[in-house]
């Protein structure tokens, strides 16, 4: 199977897609790292930047070598998409990596990270973007509330995120992401904490995603993008609950370890 993938792409290939599958998950690292340090700011009643993406981005840019390093997770996060643009064309790793589910989903993977490689580097070269992913959110949902059936696309696509996230938990839980790991060469001390990270990390992340799609559905019932929410005002979400600003402070937490996670796979994911 491995020799089957590396004939196709050639060794130089390979070599070259080991890197930027590598480099892109220590870039998804740090977004997500950056975008849990955000959320326990304003858990803690910081405002001052956005928790999500953008946000995550104006943070890193003030840092010394900012510019350099917003750079940085750009080209890394387009290595991701190169990474999964070759699973779909050619199979992922792994004895079922060649199936169709497989390769189909590879495919979504390569558009998502394509379409979060551009905003990054877009912002690398000096254009800010739209503002807050809760504004994107919100205008992306009133264009497609304007075509025909709109209302239902919506309602659908907020079925899908909810499930997804539903579905990103769940494996997180059962520890799925065991069979992409090189487990024999990890110490039993570092399986445990890399179990603390994806799990923990997982299930914040799938909450995040469930919530999230669970506003869409909102809006699309109630018809009403206002009802939309992105990444930044749907963790603010979790501190108005019962449970105050510490469910907030929860899934921050998870958020931050799914970034230290992902630094984890960068070093020990079979690509």
């Amino acid at each position: 199977m491995h020799s089957a993938r590396r004939t196709g792409r050639g060794k130089a290939g390979s070599r070259g897609l080991e890197v930027a599958a590598r480099w892109g998950l220590a870039a998804r690292g740090v977004i997500y790292l950056l975008v849990g340090v955000l959320a326990l700011r304003i858990a803690f009643g910081d405002n001052g930047e956005q928790a999500d993406r953008g946000g995550a981005l104006h943070a890193l840019a003030k840092q010394p070598f900012g510019s350099a390093l917003v750079w940085a997770v750009g080209v890394g996060l387009a290595g991701m998409a190169l990474w999964r643009l070759s699973e779909a064309v050619f199979g992922a790793a792994g004895p079922d990596g060649r199936k169709t589910s497989k390769r189909l989903a590879s495919a979504g993977r390569f558009v998502f990270y394509t379409v979060v490689a551009y905003s990054v580097l877009s912002f690398a070269a000096g254009e800010k973007g739209s503002g807050s992913s809760d504004k994107q959110s919100q205008d992306v949902t009133s264009r497609v509330m304007d075509l025909p059936a709109g209302r239902w696309l919506v309602g659908i696509g907020g079925i899908v995120i909810a499930c997804a996230g539903v579905w990103i938990a769940f494996r997180a839980i059962q520890r799925k992401y065991h069979k992409h790991l090189k487990l024999s060469e990890m110490s039993p001390r570092i399986r445990k904490a890399v179990d603390v990270l994806g799990v923990g990390g997982g299930v914040a992340r799938g909450a995040v995603f469930a919530v999230a799609g669970g506003f869409a559905v909102a809006a699309a019932v109630r018809y009403d993008p206002d009802k939309a929410k992105g990444i930044d005002d749907t963790l603010r979400t979790f501190s108005r609950t019962a449970a105050g600003p510490w469910l907030l402070v929860a899934v921050a937490v998870g958020l931050a370890l799914f970034g230290l996670f992902s630094f984890a796979m960068a070093r020990w994911r079979r690509v």
